[in-house]
């Protein structure tokens, strides 16, 4: 089954076989899509959030954290850097990358907060990837922009993936 087809997560159904496109025109939405993302991206998983400010990555990450039944309020760790969910099924590790412009700080904070989310068994969301020198190769990459008052999300699954 392709996630690209499940049509309830924006009421898109427009996808291909290699890459899954989603419009998103509301809030809930973009939580709606985190929910169905939570459901494909494995245990252990690293989904990479990119886009620019306001794109939804937050959102999107509420909403993976609705799915793995987190309660507790998601927001930015902008300034925290990372967050961790422990009490979710699975638990959620959410780090934002956005202040780290010193070259290989981004790369240490991920590896050291991979090496804690691994041993968890948590799935992890890292927002501005961008930061990272780090090639990544199993990890899923969300692309959000801005298209007119809505948002547009655009998913790359691992080459070794099955969706």
């Amino acid at each position: 089954m392709n996630v690209c087809r499940d049509d309830e997560a924006s009421g898109s159904t427009s996808a291909d076989f290699t890459q899954c496109v989603w419009e998103l025109e509301t809030l809930e939405t973009t939580q709606r899509l985190g929910r169905r993302l939570a459901q494909r991206v494995p245990k252990g998983g690293i989904l990479l959030l990119q886009g620019p400010l306001g794109a939804g990555k937050t959102s999107m990450v509420q909403g993976l954290a609705l799915a793995c039944g987190i309660k507790e309020p998601i927001t930015s760790p902008t300034f925290a850097l990372a967050q961790h969910y422990p009490d979710g099924n699975p638990p959620l590790v959410h780090l934002d990358l956005y202040r780290l412009d010193a070259p290989g700080s981004a790369d240490e904070l991920f590896l050291q907060e991979e090496e804690e989310a691994r041993a968890m068994g948590a799935l992890m969301a890292v927002e501005w990837p961008e930061r990272l020198r780090l090639g990544l190769p199993e990890a899923w990459r969300l692309e959000l922009c801005h298209i007119g008052e809505g948002r547009r999300a655009q998913l790359t699954p691992p080459k070794n993936a099955s969706t």
